[in-house]
Formats: structure tokens, C-alpha cells, sequence
């Protein structure tokens, strides 16, 4: 049985309970595995807390805060690294936005993501995150051999708005954060909510065509 983590812990605080402590502790040493030698213990902590206090007060579903949080905070890790470096032959970078973070914009990062491979560093996020991602979506998206099913809809961070070189929003309007020396493109869809798969493949087809016209702009 895990122990308790000890009152020292950056993650012992009196508005967590000891099994969501060891839930962030656990995911907090993951991710710093993942990132050993590019972040600190510290930094990855801190956004790991921060990532939680992020998603919790608009949480609907709690078992699924860690995941979600470690999720999130991975990409934040990712942003920052992009913020950080010096290089200047990185990827472009992608951010989707839509209000639920569940349909379309899952949909636009997975096109992205099997389109375009590792030449572009994609992100999502919602406004308004949902509980789970859209089951039509992940359905209409499965006929075309793209697996979306493991995502899980969370917000957007300033770090990945920053660290995006395009930022495409889909229906959050005045919700989507507005960074000034942006570059913003705003797509009008359908939202998926509610339809069958059938009534979502035109949507799907629809995000296909633009993020190939996206993607051929920005890896010509």
C-alpha cells in the first residue's frame, strides 16, 4: 500500500484528500520521468498543482481529475519547452479550441495529428470542458482509422496559447482567449453535440479539407 505522502509534500495540502495527493504524486513523478533532464522536480510540480486547481472547481466527473490534470499539464510541459528554447527550426505549432473541447476540435487535433505526423506540435482545449468526449465523434473519426477515443476534453492554459504559432478556434467566440500577435483563424462548423454518427460525418469531412489546407500552409 502506497504511504501517505509526507507533510513536507508540495501536494500535502488541507483541501486534498491523502488519495488525491498520492493520485497528483504519482502523476507528478511520471511526468518528471518523462521530462528528466529538460524541467525540474519543481516546475513540474507546480504545474501539476496548478493544472488540478485548474480543472477541479469545473470538474463534473472527479475520478477522472488525475488524468485529465496529468494530461493537461504534459502539454503545458510541452508549451514551455517550445517558450524556452532557442531554436529556430521547431515545428509549427497548432492550437483547436472549441467550447467543450469533445468534438470538433478533438476531431481537428486527431486530422492534425494523423496528417501532418511529428512535423507539427498540435494542442487542444475547450472553454468549457466537458465530461467526456463525444462518442459520435470518436465514431465518425474511427471510420477513417484515426483513434480519438483516448482523449479527454480539458481547458486551455496560457502557456499553450502562447507557445501556438496558429490558434483556430471553433465556436467559443468571446470565451477563446485573444493574445495579442496571434495568429487567429476562426471556423465555422457545425457543433457534433447531440448528432448521430451519420449526422457528424459531413462535420468530420468538413475538418478534414480545412486542416489540409492548414497543414499545406504550414508544412508546404
Amino acid at each position: 500500500m502506497n504511504a501517505p505522502t509526507s507533510a513536507g509534500s508540495p501536494f500535502a495540502r488541507p483541501d486534498l484528500t491523502v488519495q488525491e495527493q498520492l493520485q497528483i504524486s504519482r502523476s507528478a513523478a511520471a511526468l518528471e520521468r518523462r521530462w528528466k533532464g529538460r524541467l525540474n522536480k519543481e516546475t513540474i510540480e507546480r504545474f501539476m498543482l496548478e493544472s488540478y486547481d485548474l480543472i477541479l472547481p469545473h470538474a463534473t466527473v472527479k475520478m477522472w481529475v488525475p488524468t485529465i490534470a496529468e494530461k493537461l499539464t504534459n502539454d503545458r510541459l510541452r508549451a514551455l519547452v517550445r517558450l524556452q528554447s532557442d531554436r529556430t527550426d521547431l515545428n509549427p505549432s497548432v492550437l483547436f479550441l472549441c467550447v467543450h473541447n469533445a468534438g470538433r476540435s478533438q476531431m481537428a487535433a486527431g486530422w492534425m495529428r494523423a496528417l501532418a505526423g511529428d512535423q507539427v506540435d498540435v494542442f487542444s482545449g475547450g472553454s468549457e470542458p466537458a465530461a467526456e468526449i463525444n462518442k459520435a465523434a470518436v465514431g465518425a473519426m474511427a471510420e477513417k482509422g484515426i483513434d480519438i477515443g483516448d482523449q479527454l476534453p480539458q481547458p486551455w492554459a496560457d502557456e499553450i496559447v502562447r507557445a501556438a504559432d496558429v490558434i483556430v478556434t471553433m465556436g467559443c467566440g468571446d470565451a477563446c482567449p485573444v493574445f495579442p500577435g496571434k495568429r487567429y483563424v476562426d471556423w465555422e462548423l457545425e457543433d457534433p453535440a447531440g448528432k448521430t454518427v451519420e449526422q457528424v460525418r459531413p462535420i468530420r469531412d468538413e475538418i478534414e479539407h480545412r486542416v489540409e489546407d492548414l497543414l499545406a500552409e504550414l508544412v508546404p
